[in-house]
């Protein structure tokens, strides 16, 4: 065993025993940092596991993880999941580990050392050649998990091997190998750290892959459920509501028509059906919902109150919808919903989180609104970190599918402020906000933005750059570097803070990103009666003022431009915003008109408006 990979030495953790609880901490997960990408190089190959498992279980077969020891817990883990997650019947996927239940909560000695037990496990649960029998064994020579996938081969099963050396002794026994090679473990040997954690990544992705393949999700909801008890009642009510925009009392009702079955509510509502015909539409499509509902037009789920339109503003602390009524012939639009949630950029919270923000604030705007169902015309999101065509397709994706529409247009949230505070769409707009950019327009649709480029590489003049300024400015003066500044005073205790020396376990331990850059307001409050925090003002104004000249010169700009200002820095600080006026004035550029934009997401509404018009016969906006 001494080449085995996962059996290395492992240089960074020489001297654990001698290491602080914090080392410790930041070795394992610096190493743990290792598995994600190891998994991903086995992409491939797991995808096409997934869709070999789908085939088979949708054909009547099994999914079977055989393993001993750590891997055979997790296969049986994953295994005992799948019931309660996806109302799967308990023997679609089964566990066996090496030495029987016995061995899930305490290790049976020498259990893994017998490949004749691994098959005659097999043979107790009738192993055919329509089953998928995954072999876990992170050395990749256990000899219960080789002695199970040579058993499983005469059966004519189809097999996978999954372990974490790249030379497995099980690699030539089976039909599909999935290596993630994650390397020595921080504890020599033990595999139950980085090897058990790819183990785990890579059986999620199996089973949770089939499962969606099989129809058990809509979107991702769980919709393949029976209401048959009070939790799975209360989450059936969610799950409906949250497609359907009905209330709490109309999703329970239709559940009720609908015998608690969730995908058959969701088919009947979406597609205007009685409750058989959605059934025998799920029949006819395997028990996917959306392909029970294909063929159909995309608006006609639901026309109560509309048609909509909905504009998003998602920006790096908080996300706001705002749903309206289309506007007929000699009315304007009525906003009738609004919605809040927090931070939905797509790059600083992550895809997941994003989108999670995102759902959040439209259903909180179709409950202000009091739809029960809605049909969306067409949509608008600006969003923060949303620059690039890829996360744009993304979230055009998410919506398309959420909304029933395919009017969707995604686009970086500079733009908003601009399609809200200027007469004609066209000019120059200024955030300054946790981030800061700016965004120019010329009359012929021509853009160019400049400054965006995140917390780590840029966003200077914004609200979290301003801070972590005064900051430094604190931090210098406590060393006797720098002056000394009425910053010190007042930063540490908004922070709760007595001493300089606690700022480093605030910044680095407590405060994230939105919560340092709430702060700003205390650094312009000094900016009157103190040097330091007066130099930081100017110094953060001038920066942002060059950032909005050169937006405006890329698309020549006008001299006098209209200007748009958007963000908590411009709209809470006259100071701020005068600041940054007289350098902007500095370097050619009078704003005229000028306007404050406290509700970027009306941009995002003017523009759903203008999408709207060119989909349908939607009367002009006067």
């Amino acid at each position: 065993m001494d080449h085995l990979q996962t059996e290395g030495r492992l240089a960074a953790s020489a001297h654990l025993d001698e290491m602080t609880p914090l080392e410790i901490v930041r070795l394992m997960n610096a190493e743990d940092a290792r598995v994600a990408p190891a998994v991903a190089t086995q992409a491939p190959a797991i995808a096409q596991g997934i869709a070999v498992i789908a085939e088979r279980l949708e054909r009547g077969g099994r999914l079977i993880y055989l393993g001993a020891g750590t891997s055979g817990r997790l296969g049986v883990l994953d295994a005992t999941e799948m019931p309660p997650t996806f109302q799967t019947p308990p023997e679609m996927v089964v566990g066996v580990i090496a030495g029987g239940v016995e061995a899930l909560t305490r290790a049976v000695e020498g259990a893994e050392d017998h490949p004749e037990a691994a098959e005659q496990d097999l043979q107790r649960l009738h192993l055919s050649a329509q089953d998928v029998v995954v072999g876990i064994a992170t050395s990749g020579r256990t000899p219960y998990v080789l002695g199970g996938l040579h058993y499983a081969r005469r059966c004519g099963a189809f097999t996978i091997g999954l372990a974490c050396n790249s030379d497995a002794e099980l690699i030539p026994l089976v039909d599909l190998a999935i290596i993630p090679v994650v390397g020595p473990e921080v504890l020599s040997g033990s595999t139950r750290l980085k090897a058990g954690t790819a183990t785990k990544l890579v059986l999620n992705m199996l089973s949770t892959g089939a499962m969606v393949r099989l129809g058990k999700t809509y979107g991702h909801l769980m919709v393949d459920l029976k209401a048959t008890n009070e939790k799975l009642r209360w989450r059936a009510n969610r799950i409906v509501r949250e497609v359907t925009g009905l209330s709490r009392e109309a999703a329970a009702e239709l559940l009720e028509r609908c015998g608690g079955e969730v995908k058959t509510a969701l088919v009947a509502h979406l597609g205007g059906f009685d409750v058989e015909t959605a059934r025998e539409r799920l029949r006819q499509a395997r028990g996917r919902v959306r392909a029970a509902l294909s063929g159909l037009p995309r608006s006609r789920a639901v026309h109560e109150g509309g048609p909509w339109i909905l504009g998003v503003d998602g920006g790096g602390t908080q996300t706001t919808a705002l749903l309206a009524r289309l506007p007929t012939a000699g009315n304007g639009w009525e906003v009738l919903g609004r919605g809040t949630a927090g931070s939905s950029n797509l790059r600083a919270a992550g895809v997941s989180a994003a989108l999670a923000a995102l759902d959040l604030a439209l259903r909180e705007a179709l409950a202000a609104a009091g739809v029960s169902g809605m049909t969306v015309r067409a949509a608008c999101f600006g969003l923060a970190g949303a620059g690039r065509s890829a996360e744009q397709r993304l979230v055009r994706e998410w919506a398309e599918q959420r909304l029933g529409t395919s009017a969707v247009e995604v686009v970086e949230d500079a733009v908003l402020p601009l399609a809200a505070g200027t007469p004609e769409g066209w000019g120059l707009a200024v955030i300054a906000g946790t981030g800061s950019m700016a965004f120019a327009q010329n009359a012929a649709g021509e853009t160019a933005r400049a400054g965006g480029w995140g917390w780590l590489l840029g966003d200077e003049g914004s609200g979290y750059a301003l801070v972590q300024a005064a900051l430094r400015a604190v931090l210098r003066a406590a060393d006797g570097r720098a002056p000394a500044t009425l910053l010190t005073e007042r930063l540490l205790a908004a922070c709760g803070l007595t001493q300089p020396e606690e700022l480093i376990e605030y910044v680095y331990g407590r405060a994230d990103r939105a919560a340092l850059a709430a702060l700003a307001p205390v650094v312009l409050d000094c900016a009157s009666r103190d040097a330091v925090a007066d130099r930081l003002v100017q110094e953060g104004a001038a920066e942002l003022a060059a950032i909005a000249a050169t937006a405006a010169a890329r698309v020549a700009l006008p001299s006098t431009v209209p200007l748009a200002l958007a963000g908590g820095l411009f709209l809470g600080s006259r100071l701020y915003r005068d600041r940054f006026l007289h350098a902007l004035a500095e370097r050619g550029y009078q704003a005229h008109p000028l306007t404050r934009v406290s509700e970027p997401a009306l941009g995002a509404l003017r523009r759903a408006y203008r999408l709207a018009i060119s989909v349908s016969n939607a009367p002009p906006l006067s």
